[in-house]
């Protein structure tokens, strides 16, 4: 529920953090949080939005931290560890997105979510994902988007999903490199703790190999589809980029 609140211990479980991790955080004012009768209270939509904004946010370090430290959560919901093959089909790709313009890309990636059928209220996610953007570009550097909607609610899907577009024009999208982007995955997920990890996975892929120029080089869906595949499994831990430090 939008409203629902945590104390300090019930957001550490809920980030999948230590509890002396958010009292640093709480002490340097980085994570939103009011004091009620003497005690700290997290409203769960302001650390929903803090959580996505932070970790796309987050330098190459920070994103391997965060991975880690979700790992065993998701591995509870992907027993296999893989996430692109559970959530993503080949068909929910669209090499050839005719969007322009961030408000086209927006609505052309809800009208491929809608592809899935797992879209209960397309027209709340839209608005969602343009509240979201709103706040701060979810673009990353090297030409690919990771939209989300500002918060994750059961109601909006059936399922957990994500879908993939390749735009044919180049989309100023506001990346922190100040180049376009063209790449634009939406992730849809019923669960915070999953939507996170997925967040840190793919950006992961992006910074540990070479999946966007894959992407962007990849001739059909099915090809994007299974470069995405290995990519994944070259991540995972025993995975060939597992652990490796990112060149600089």
């Amino acid at each position: 529920m939008p409203h629902q609140t945590f104390t300090l211990d019930e957001v550490a479980d809920y980030l999948r953090v230590e509890p002396r991790h958010i009292e640093r955080l709480v002490r340097d004012r980085e994570i939103p949080f009011s004091v009620r009768g003497g005690r700290m209270v997290f409203r769960r939509g302001e650390i929903d939005t803090w959580a996505s904004q932070r970790l796309l946010g987050q330098p190459d370090h920070g994103i391997e931290w965060y991975h880690r430290k979700t790992w065993p959560g998701a591995r509870r919901a992907f027993p296999e560890g893989a996430l692109i093959p559970a959530l993503l089909r080949q068909e929910w790709i669209e090499p050839q997105l005719a969007a322009k313009t961030k408000p086209s890309v927006i609505r052309e990636m809800v009208a491929l979510a809608e592809r899935t059928g797992h879209v209960l209220d397309a027209r709340e996610l839209r608005a969602s994902l343009e509240s979201r953007q709103a706040l701060s570009s979810t673009a990353l550097p090297g030409g690919l988007a990771l939209l989300h909607a500002q918060q994750q609610q059961p109601y909006l899907y059936e399922d957990s999903f994500i879908v993939l577009g390749r735009t044919v024009q180049a989309v100023p999208f506001g990346a922190p490199d100040g180049l376009p982007t063209r790449l634009f995955f939406l992730i849809c997920c019923q669960d915070e703790h999953i939507h996170l990890h997925v967040l840190a996975r793919l950006c992961l892929l992006g910074l540990r190999t070479d999946i966007i120029v894959r992407l962007l080089e990849a001739p059909q869906g099915a090809s994007m589809y299974d470069a995405l595949v290995a990519a994944e499994q070259s991540v995972l831990p025993g995975g060939r980029n597992a652990g490796k430090a990112v060149p600089v």
